[in-house]
C-alpha cells in the first residue's frame, strides 16, 4: 500500500514538473513572438552609413561664401532648403551623397569651384517604450547603447524583462530582440527601444 502511495506521489510530481515545464515554454514563445535575435551587423552599426531624415538639423559650410553657410533643418518630407538651389532631397541620404549634390548644384552656375562640407548638429531623438521609469522621447547621443539609453529612461521597472529587449529602426519593418549583458548594441536617431515584461 505504501509503495502504491508512493508511485502515486511521484507520477504527480512528473505531472507538474511536465506541466509547469509547457507553460514556461509558452510564455517564452509568447515574449519574444516575431522577434528575430539582433544580426552581427546590426550590433557594431555605428552612424558611418546614417542617413539623414526628418528631425535631423544640419550645419552647411560653403567655404568664402558666408551668406550660404548657416544652420538648416530636414523638413519632415525629409527635404533640405537651401539658398539660392531651392529645396533638396536629403532624408534617407548618407552625409557624403547630399554634400555632393550641394557641391553639383552649386557649381551650375551660382558659385565658382564650390567646396562644402555638411555636419550634423542635432540628430533626431530616440523613443524608449514599456517597463521603464520614464518612458518617452530622448534626445539622441553619439556612441549611445541600448543599456544606456534604459538607464537614460531611469531603468528598468520591477515588472521588467532585465534579459531581452526590443528594438525596431527608424526604416526597418518589425522589432529585433536584443539579449542584454552580451554584446553592445549601438543605438540609432529614430530607433525604438521597448522593454516588455517578465513573465515569471
Amino acid at each position: 500500500m505504501q509503495l502504491k502511495q508512493e508511485g502515486h506521489r511521484r507520477a504527480h510530481r512528473v505531472a507538474a514538473m511536465a506541466f509547469a515545464g509547457a507553460v514556461a515554454l509558452m510564455l517564452g514563445g509568447c515574449a519574444g513572438a516575431g522577434a528575430p535575435p539582433i544580426s552581427s551587423a546590426d550590433v557594431a552599426v555605428g552612424l558611418e552609413s546614417y542617413r539623414l531624415g526628418a528631425g535631423d538639423r544640419v550645419r552647411v559650410t560653403v567655404f568664402n561664401e558666408p551668406s550660404l553657410t548657416g544652420e538648416y533643418n530636414i523638413t519632415p518630407g525629409g527635404a533640405l532648403a537651401f539658398p539660392l538651389i531651392g529645396m533638396v532631397n536629403a532624408g534617407g541620404r548618407t552625409i557624403d551623397t547630399v554634400q555632393q549634390e550641394l557641391t553639383a548644384k552649386l557649381a551650375e552656375g551660382y558659385v565658382n569651384d564650390p567646396r562644402v562640407s555638411l555636419e550634423v548638429l542635432t540628430y533626431r531623438p530616440f523613443y524608449i517604450l514599456g517597463e521603464v521609469n520614464r518612458p518617452g522621447e530622448y534626445s539622441y547621443a553619439s556612441g549611445m547603447t541600448v543599456e544606456q539609453a534604459i538607464a537614460r529612461a531611469g531603468g528598468f521597472t520591477y515588472r521588467a524583462n532585465e534579459k531581452t529587449v526590443f528594438l525596431r529602426r527608424q526604416k526597418g519593418t518589425g522589432e529585433s530582440a536584443v539579449p542584454l549583458r552580451s554584446a553592445q548594441v549601438a543605438v540609432l536617431p529614430g530607433d525604438t527601444i521597448r522593454v516588455g515584461e517578465r513573465y515569471f
